[in-house]
């Protein structure tokens, strides 16, 4: 095992994913704030410090695997004039977030290797590795969340979006949502379904 190779690899990777992670939750937050919840507020969930959103599975979880995931937001849909369609809006906040800051972190990767004259090697080089990782990192984690398996904003997206009286049956798949996620990633099929359109999207950015 190549300690040095695992070190930078972390030095890499830690600075997108947590940024990654919480602009995820924020967004989900911000989003509940401005349609009327002050729960996320009061919670001290708006904040771009990353400690208050971590998971310790999910940070393991995306060491071991790739993939991984924060704490969720609280969320109180009562605030909401129209809590299915304050959900949906809530749900889709983190995997857009995402999404807007794997086009930012391929636009950026781009300009500073064109900028490559005017920067040292050993300062372009880091830079460009954690943009291009945060580019895979943001593509990820908008993948995965959109799986519509609870408590993943799919889940709640697809909730919002099912007639109502399907919604309701829908949701009491809830409780055994995170079993049945652990037996998907151990049989591999959450990877055989989202890791192809991951490499699709991460592509398409950086090429």
């Amino acid at each position: 095992m190549d300690i040095n190779h695992i070190l930078q690899q972390i030095i890499i990777l830690a600075p997108p994913f947590l940024f990654a992670l919480t602009f995820h939750e924020l967004a989900h937050g911000y989003v509940a704030w401005r349609l009327g919840d002050p729960t996320a507020k009061n919670a001290g969930r708006l904040t771009m410090n990353p400690l208050k959103h971590l998971d310790p599975l999910g940070v393991l979880a995306f060491i071991i695997m790739k993939i991984g995931w924060a704490k969720p937001v609280p969320v109180n849909p009562v605030y909401f004039r129209d809590p299915r369609q304050g959900m949906l809006l809530v749900a889709l906040a983190g995997p857009g977030a995402n999404m807007l800051l794997a086009v930012a972190s391929a636009i950026l990767v781009k300009l500073l290797l064109t900028l490559h004259p005017f920067i040292p090697l050993f300062l372009l080089n880091p830079l460009a590795q954690m943009l291009a990782a945060s580019v895979w990192i943001n593509v990820m984690l908008a993948v995965f969340n959109l799986v519509p398996i609870p408590p993943l904003d799919g889940s709640k997206i697809l909730a919002g979006v099912l007639p109502p009286e399907m919604a309701r049956g829908y949701e009491k798949l809830e409780p055994y949502g995170f079993i049945l996620l652990l037996i998907l990633f151990y049989l591999g099929l959450i990877s055989q379904v989202i890791m192809p359109i991951i490499r699709f999207a991460n592509n398409l950015l950086l090429g």
